[in-house]
C-alpha cells in the first residue's frame, strides 16, 4: 500500500468523493511561559487547516500499515489503493493522517520550536483540531490579509534562524529550496503555510490581546512575588522593576490570553462537532 499524493483541490474533491462512498465500500479512514499566548499561540500556528501532502514526503507508519479494509478506492483508481486517513471531522472539515505526516516535518523546521511540546500523535491531532476551530472562526471574522511584504520579511528572518540551514546555504534560494525539499515542501506549499500561520497569530492577537490592561499593581506583585524569589534563590542580584517592568507586563499579557485561548477552544469543541476517529470506525 502506499499513500498517493495530489493537489489541494484534488484532495478535497477526492476526500468527499470518499466520504460519501464509505458506507457502500465499507472503508475505513483511521483516523498549548506558563499558559502564555506565546506558547498557546505559537503551538495553534504550528499547522493550520489540513494542506496537501507532498509528492514524494514519506508516508507515515501509520498510513503505511493499514490493511486492505481501511483503503479507501476511488473510481479507477483501483480496488485497495490507500488514499489516506480521516483522523478527526472538524464541523465537518477533516484532518487526514497526512496532516499529522506534515505537521511533523513542519514542527521540525521552526528553529524556535519547544522541545517540551508533546509531539506525540495523539497531541498532534488535538492541536490540529485545535488550529481547525481557530481557523474556522478567522474566516467568519476576516481580518487584514497578510501581505507578501509582511510574508517576505519573517521567511527573509526565517532562513537565517534556522540553525540546519546553514550546511544548505539558505541564504541563496536553491539552498532555501534544497533545505525545504529534504523536509517534503515545495517553496510555495511553505510560503503558503507559513502565511496561514501568520493570520492564525494575528486572529488571536486581534481577538483577544487588544483588549486586556496589565496594571501597575499587578506588575509590581508579580516583580515581588515571583521575580524577587527566584533572583533571591539563585543569589543573584535582581534588576530593578523599572527596567523590566515591560518584560513582566507582556509575560502577563501572555497568561491571560493563553487562559482565554484555552477557555475559548473549549467552548468551540463543546458548540461544535468534533469528533476523533479511532481504529475501526466509519467516518460520519
Amino acid at each position: 500500500m502506499r499513500l498517493k499524493a495530489f493537489n489541494s483541490a484534488d484532495r478535497w474533491a477526492r476526500g468527499r468523493a470518499a466520504l460519501a462512498m464509505m458506507p457502500v465500500l465499507m472503508c475505513l479512514w483511521m483516523g498549548g511561559e506558563s499558559c502564555g499566548a506565546q506558547s498557546a499561540a505559537a503551538q495553534a500556528a504550528g499547522a493550520q487547516v489540513p494542506s496537501a501532502p507532498v509528492a514524494g514526503a514519506p508516508a507515515t507508519a501509520a498510513a503505511q500499515a493499514g490493511s486492505a479494509s481501511s483503503a479507501a478506492a476511488l473510481p479507477g483508481t483501483g480496488q485497495g489503493e490507500v488514499l489516506d486517513r480521516i483522523v478527526a471531522v472538524v464541523n465537518g472539515e477533516v484532518v487526514l493522517e497526512s496532516d499529522v505526516d506534515e505537521e511533523h516535518r513542519f514542527e521540525d523546521i521552526q528553529p524556535y520550536r519547544r522541545t517540551a511540546v508533546d509531539s506525540s500523535r495523539e497531541k498532534t491531532v488535538e492541536r490540529l483540531v485545535d488550529r481547525t476551530l481557530i481557523l474556522q472562526q478567522s474566516a467568519l471574522e476576516p481580518e487584514d490579509a497578510v501581505s507578501d511584504e509582511e510574508l517576505d520579511q519573517q521567511l527573509a528572518t526565517l532562513r537565517k534562524d534556522i540553525p540546519d540551514c546553514k550546511q544548505y546555504r539558505c541564504e541563496t534560494d536553491d539552498g532555501w529550496k534544497q533545505f525545504l525539499s529534504a523536509h517534503g515542501f515545495t517553496v510555495e506549499e511553505f510560503r503558503d503555510r507559513w502565511r496561514q500561520r501568520m493570520v492564525l497569530l494575528k486572529f488571536i492577537e486581534v481577538r483577544f490581546r487588544n483588549g486586556i490592561t496589565i496594571s501597575d499593581d499587578e506588575i509590581k506583585k508579580f516583580y515581588e512575588t515571583r521575580m524577587l524569589p527566584e533572583y533571591a534563590k539563585r543569589n543573584v542580584t535582581p534588576p530593578k522593576l523599572e527596567a523590566i517592568s515591560k518584560r513582566i507586563e507582556e509575560v502577563l499579557l501572555q497568561q491571560q490570553v493563553g487562559a482565554l485561548l484555552v477557555d475559548w477552544l473549549k467552548s468551540l469543541r463543546a458548540q461544535g462537532s468534533v469528533r476523533l476517529m479511532t481504529s475501526g470506525e466509519v467516518a460520519p
